[in-house]
This record gives C-alpha cells, sequence and structure tokens, in this order.
C-alpha cells in the first residue's frame, strides 16, 4: 500500500487543489452573476471546496510521508542483505570495501552488522586491525575459543564481544548459552611468554 504512496500521495494533493480551486470559481462566478448570494457562495465554497482539498491533501501527504519511509526501510534492508552477502560469499570482506561499495560510514556498517546479528543472520567477527569481517559458523563464535587466536576465554558472552587476547570483536547470536571456561591464552601467546621467562 504505502510502496504507491509515493505517486498516489502527490495525486491526491493536485486533485484536492484542484477541487478547491473549481469550486471556488464556480461560487465567484455565481456572486458575479448575481445568481449566488456571498454568504451562500462562501458555505459552498467550504463545504465543497475546502474541505474536501483538506481531507486529500491530508490523506496525500500522509501517503507521500509513509511512501518515503518504507522507501527508506526498503533501502537499509538490501543494504544490509548485501553487506551480509558481500561477507558471505567469500567468507569475508575488507571494511573499506563494504564503505565504499555500500556508500556509508565505518559505523553505518558496524551498526548494520548488528542488527544482523541481533537477528540471527551473521555470525562471526571483526578484526579492527586489518579492518576486515570475517563470517564464521555460530557453533564457533558460541564457544569459549576465540575463531581468530584460538584462545580459551572464560565467558563466551553475548552479543559483541572483545577477545581479550588478540582484540578481534566477536559477533556473538543472542540466543547463544552461556558457557564458561578456564582462560588459556593462545599457543603462539603463551609460548612467546614462556620464552620471556626463560630467558
Amino acid at each position: 500500500m504505502f510502496g504507491r504512496g509515493k505517486i498516489m500521495g502527490p495525486i491526491l494533493v493536485l486533485a484536492g487543489l484542484g477541487i478547491c480551486g473549481v469550486v471556488g470559481l464556480f461560487m465567484g462566478i455565481g456572486v458575479y452573476s448575481e445568481q449566488t448570494s456571498i454568504s451562500g457562495a462562501f458555505l459552498g465554497a467550504v463545504l465543497f471546496g475546502f474541505l474536501p482539498m483538506l481531507i486529500l491533501v491530508g490523506i496525500g501527504a500522509y501517503l507521500t510521508a509513509a511512501g518515503r519511509k518504507e522507501e527508506a526501510e526498503t533501502e537499509q534492508i538490501q543494504k544490509k542483505q548485501r553487506i551480509l552477502g558481500m561477507i558471505q560469499a567469500k567468507g569475508q570482506a575488507p571494511v573499506g570495501d563494504i564503505m565504499i561499495e555500500m556508500k556509508m560510514t565505518q559505523a553505518q556498517v558496524t551498526e548494520a552488522i548488528y542488527e544482523l546479528v541481533n537477528l540471527n543472520l551473521f555470525t562471526g567477527f571483526v578484526d579492527w586491525e586489518d579492518m576486515i569481517f570475517y563470517s564464521s559458523d555460530a557453533r564457533m563464535v558460541g564457544s569459549n575459543e576465540c575463531p581468530n587466536c584460538g584462545g580459551i576465554r572464560e565467558m563466551v558472552g553475548k552479543g559483541v564481544v572483545k577477545c581479550p587476547y588478540c582484540g578481534v570483536s566477536l559477533f556473538i547470536p543472542p540466543n547463544t548459552e552461556d558457557k564458561q571456561a578456564t582462560p588459556v591464552p593462545p599457543k603462539n601467546q603463551s609460548e612467546g611468554t614462556e620464552t620471556l621467562e626463560k630467558e
């Protein structure tokens, strides 16, 4: 219904203005030819011209606004679908490429990803150092093990969780089960720590 609002709205507005103009002209001719009194012409103009114009213009303005709102919402949905497709097509997508193709800021791209996560349509993580989004299986992201570095986190968490070891932001679905584990740093990090201790 609202998809046609951008077309029907202006038509109704013009129709309302046209009716008011025609009725006003007709009543003016009646007064000029002395076939209608001034008070009668005024009443006729209000009842058959002004009131219909208000109704049609009001409905037209509402449909136009609703049509534009629906169009904007549809555009946002399509952008999210394209972002999701870009990441899932290759399993990863540079944030910069998404920003350029979608004509969006980094904040807008991140917000779109958060909304996809809340809708359970996307799971994965983003490496802010390399500025790359990665798509990942929900079971991997929802486990205590970081899919990027392999470190074990104490709690899985929900929503956007930062890995304490590699710093990536993990996008965890809101329906993920809470799991607790003993924190273990990734192998390369623990090996580096051991080497320092030996020295």
